[in-house]
């Protein structure tokens, strides 16, 4: 049987939700370099990410049945990698506007998502603490 515990509550939404704001700040960054001559646009796999998330749950302790079984390290940080430009402008700089604006608008959407989700975890867990 398992302990209560926020890891065994929560899941991998916490993560998510660091993800999407960290994604958040460089779909910012790269509408605010929208006009920076050779600036690269950046962006997060999220899916790749997310999937990383997941495999490092599992791979807990837990699903372990052999002492000689490998765990599989999963890198818990991710890393920003460059857009391939649809148009590439001139003077160098890929970031599209439109791209940008709708994956930030996505990414808002997905993260609000994601808090109202949490926010809703949270507030069971508090009534059941309560005995409600």
């Amino acid at each position: 049987m398992s302990a209560l515990g926020f890891q065994n509550s929560l899941g991998i939404h916490d993560d998510a939700l660091m993800i999407r704001s960290d994604r958040s700040s460089i779909l910012a960054n790269n509408l605010a370099n929208t006009d920076t001559p050779g600036y690269k646009a950046r962006d997060i796999d999220f899916l790749g990410v997310l999937r990383g998330e997941v495999k490092r749950h599992k791979s807990l302790g837990t699903d372990l049945t052999h002492d000689r079984h490998i765990d599989v390290p999963v890198r818990e940080n991710w890393e920003a990698l460059y857009r391939n430009p649809t148009q590439p402008s001139i003077d160098g700089n890929t970031v599209d506007e439109n791209i940008e604006n709708s994956e930030f608008t996505t990414n808002a959407l997905s993260y609000n998502s994601s808090f109202e989700f949490l926010s809703g975890k949270f507030k069971g867990l508090t009534g059941a603490l309560r005995g409600e």
